[in-house]
C-alpha cells in the first residue's frame, strides 16, 4: 500500500506564524509549496496584510515626536485643541465601528494606539497653555465617555453614525489646524516626521481597508483622511523655513 507523500517547503519552521498573521493556509499552500508566487489573489492578501502590521507598528511611535516636541519646547504653539478633539472623535469612532463588526486587529489596530498618544497631545496642550485642570478633566472626560462606548448598552446605530460623522470631523479638524498654521505664518510645534508619518499611514490604509474588510464607509474615511492629511504635509513643507522666532524677528 502506496504511503501518501507529505509535501514539505523550507518555510514550515515559520507556517504557524505566517498562517495566523500574514495569510490564510491556502496561501501559504500556493506561495510555498506549489512555489505560484504570482497567485494574486494571495499577493493582494500578503500585502494587506504586511501593511496593516506595519501600520500598527509604527503608530506605536508616530505621534511620538510630536509628543516630545512639545515637552522639548514646553509650548503648544501652533497646535490647535479644537483640532485635536476632532481627531480623537474620528480615531474612536473607527476604534468603535471595526469592534463592533469584528473586523481583525490588522485593519484599525493603530487607531488604539493613536488614541493614546492623541489623548496625550490634547493633555499636553492644556497644561501647556496654563490650563493642567481642565487637561486633567478633559482625561477623565474622554475615558468616561470610552467606557460607555465600549459597554453593550450602545446601540450600533450610535457607533455607525460615529463612524459616518468621521469624515466631516476629519476635514474640520484638518481645516482648523490648517488656518492655525495659515494665521500663524508657521507650523508652530508641529512635528512634520508625525504629519508625513500619518499621511502615509492614511494612504495605506485605503488599500488595507478594501482588502480586508469590504467595508466603504471605512475606505471613504481614509481617502478623505489621506487628502487632509497631505494638506497639513503641504503646510509643513510651504513653511519649513519659517518658524515663531523667525516670524517675530521679520515682524
Amino acid at each position: 500500500m502506496a504511503e501518501a507523500v507529505v509535501e514539505t517547503s523550507f518555510m514550515d519552521p515559520f507556517k504557524d506564524i505566517l498562517v495566523n498573521y500574514l495569510m490564510p493556509e491556502k496561501c501559504y499552500d500556493e506561495l510555498f509549496l506549489q512555489f505560484n508566487l504570482l497567485h494574486v489573489d494571495c499577493l493582494k492578501i500578503v500585502i494587506s496584510k504586511g501593511l496593516g502590521i506595519g501600520i500598527i507598528l509604527g503608530s506605536v511611535l508616530v505621534k511620538l515626536p510630536q509628543i516630545l516636541k512639545l515637552i522639548g519646547a514646553r509650548s503648544a504653539e501652533g497646535l490647535s485643541f479644537n483640532s485635536v478633539l476632532l481627531e480623537l472623535f474620528a480615531i474612536t469612532g473607527t476604534m468603535a465601528y471595526s469592534i463592533a463588526n469584528s473586523f481583525p486587529f490588522s485593519s484599525w489596530g493603530e487607531a488604539l494606539f493613536l488614541m493614546i498618544q492623541t489623548v496625550t497631545i490634547g493633555f499636553l496642550i492644556r497644561h501647556y497653555g496654563g490650563n493642567t485642570i481642565k487637561g486633567l478633566g478633559f482625561l477623565a472626560v474622554y475615558f468616561g465617555l470610552l467606557t460607555v462606548l465600549f459597554s453593550p448598552m450602545t446601540p450600533m446605530s450610535v457607533v455607525t453614525t460615529m463612524q459616518a460623522s468621521n469624515m466631516p470631523a476629519i476635514i474640520f479638524g484638518r481645516l482648523i489646524q490648517a488656518g492655525t498654521n495659515y494665521r500663524n505664518g508657521h507650523t508652530g510645534q508641529l512635528s512634520a516626521i508625525s504629519v508625513f508619518l500619518l499621511f502615509a499611514g492614511s494612504l495605506a490604509r485605503i488599500f488595507t481597508t478594501v482588502q480586508e474588510t469590504g467595508d466603504s464607509l471605512m475606505a471613504v474615511t481614509y481617502i478623505i483622511s489621506s487628502f487632509c492629511n497631505g494638506v497639513i504635509a503641504a503646510q509643513v513643507l510651504y513653511y519649513w523655513n519659517s518658524s515663531p522666532a523667525l516670524r517675530k524677528k521679520t515682524e
